[in-house]
């Protein structure tokens, strides 16, 4: 079946939701859920549905959400310790099983004037996790120098997949399919690239990988690189100074390094401080940057010019 695999994801994902809205997901048509990227419930508002073309009203549902589904929601996804993670969203999200990301929105509780807590919830969106096997191919060959692997720095704003592509790139590299093989640590931070249940990856991310998840990414990176003599060391979503020194330490160990962040564009990031340090630092040699073409996801490789 076409898009099965696609199908069989948003299944996963919409048996996290309250039973009434999971039966409303369950009887939209297959083309509709193989490309639904998120499901939204807002207090007071339908629920929705995050297309590559827009956000719509889920077909058939009209009521508002009640706060009430918020948190049986939570419940569910995070088998009966909402309270335990609700303490551990000061990022704003959590990864729950299969790899899927459940955004939260609500009343922060602060001490010492940072977010330890949410109550009252208020938004929930639940990121439907995607696999994409081969799509790092068109790619893979402008990484080389020869027999090197070129650190490389995947951009593109929220949401248009650059974790997706990321994962590619990691199980290309790992299983060598069609370039050398790598051994490749994954600093998984939230659980995304890899999406780890009870030591085993539910994404296909290569037999030569080795995931630290659930540590911070600068911790996760320095573990790997001393204890698991990796090849290629990677990590999602670049955002701390913190993960930037980490980064700096592995390239002068000789990895070659796989990142993201969030901007448009090269001249994006040299206007934002901390990707200004990095591009000072001369870390990475390529800059995938993605961009969108209608519902298409278009890539093209740039070269850091180095000193």
């Amino acid at each position: 079946m076409m898009y099965e695999k696609e199908i069989l994801r948003f299944h996963q994902a919409a048996a996290l939701l309250p039973p009434e809205q999971r039966r409303a997901l369950e009887r939209l048509d297959d083309a509709v859920k193989a490309r639904t990227e998120e499901i939204r419930l807002r207090a007071g508002q339908p629920v929705s549905l995050v297309l590559p073309e827009g956000e719509i009203t889920l077909p058939g549902w009209e009521r508002p959400v009640r706060t009430a589904e918020l948190a049986l929601l939570l419940e569910i996804a995070t088998q009966a310790s909402a309270h335990t993670a609700l303490s551990q969203v000061r990022s704003g999200f959590f990864t729950v099983r299969g790899g899927h990301r459940l955004g939260i929105c609500g009343s922060g509780v602060v001490k010492d004037g940072a977010v330890w807590n949410l109550r009252q919830v208020s938004s929930l969106a639940l990121r439907i996790a995607r696999e994409a096997v081969g799509i790092a191919a068109p790619i893979l060959d402008r990484l080389w120098a020869g027999e090197e692997l070129l650190s490389t720095l995947i951009l593109s704003p929220p949401g248009w997949g650059k974790t997706t592509l990321l994962r590619d790139l990691i199980r290309a590299l790992s299983d060598g399919d069609g370039v050398p093989a790598r051994r490749v640590g994954v600093a998984d931070e939230r659980g995304e690239l890899a999406g780890v249940c009870e030591g085993v990856p539910q994404f296909r991310v290569g037999r030569r990988t080795d995931v630290m998840d659930g540590c911070p990414k600068s911790a996760g990176l320095l573990m790997l690189l001393r204890g698991m003599n990796p090849q290629a060391l990677a990590a999602d979503e670049i955002t701390a100074p913190e993960d930037i020194a980490a980064l700096e330490m592995a390239a002068n160990c000789g990895v070659s390094l796989l990142c993201t962040a969030h901007g448009a564009s090269l001249e994006d990031l040299r206007r934002r401080v901390l990707y200004r340090r990095l591009l000072e630092a001369q870390i990475f040699r390529r800059l995938v940057v993605i961009r969108r073409q209608g519902s298409r996801r278009c890539y093209s490789v740039e070269e850091l010019e180095r000193c």
